[in-house]
Order: structure tokens, then sequence, then C-alpha cells
């Protein structure tokens, strides 16, 4: 199983980022993908997510009204779409896979850096 974030980087308060998650060695379309992020010092903490079908969508708090989750079961791929980044966005963001209630795979993490 591998699940391989990209699209992080450095970007100015106010801009946007979309994330992708590459995933292969399980059945895409039957689980459901989480998007989580970890700030230095801080626990990990779950940013959204997504359905097997793509229904059944969440965001946390945080980020409602500025982030979207989105994904293409024919390219085994889902994306975080982030508008209005804010400083506290900094974090390094990993996607995660859902099998049997649990998140079961991990992704390596792409960092996102928010600053002027």
């Amino acid at each position: 199983v591998q699940l391989v974030e990209s699209g992080g980087g450095l970007v100015q308060p106010g801009g946007s980022l979309r994330l992708s998650c590459a995933a292969s060695g399980f059945t895409f379309s039957s689980s459901a993908m989480r998007w989580y992020r970890q700030a230095p010092g801080k626990e990990r903490e779950l940013v959204a997510h997504i359905g097997s079908d793509g229904g059944s969508i969440n965001y946390a708090d945080s980020v409602k009204g500025r982030f979207t989750i989105s994904r293409d079961n024919a390219k085994n791929t889902v994306y975080l779409e982030m508008n209005s980044l804010k400083p506290e966005d900094t974090a390094v963001y990993y996607c995660g896979a859902r099998r049997w209630g649990t998140t079961r795979w991990w992704g390596q993490g792409t960092q996102v850096t928010v600053s002027s």
C-alpha cells in the first residue's frame, strides 16, 4: 500500500494550494479517505473526510468554508483544495485511507507553510 502526497509548499497568507494524494495497493474506491495535519508541538488533527463514493463529506470547524476535499476514483487520488490560507494552517498534511472503521494506511506527509 502506498499513499503519496504532493502539492505542499510555501504560500503567503490569503493564498491557495491544492494537495493531492495518489493511492495504490488497495481498493481505493472502497475506502473513505481523510486529510489530517500536524503542526509543530501540536497533536495531529483531522482536517477533512470524504466517503468512498464522494459523499459523507465533513470538515474541521477551523477549515470550513476555506478547504474542499474531493476524490477521483478513476485516478485513485484524493485532493484537498485550500483557499484563504492562514499562518495557523502551517503544518505537515497527511492523507489517510479508512478501512474497518480506522485509518489504516498513511502517507508520508507534505509540508504546508503559510508565511509572508
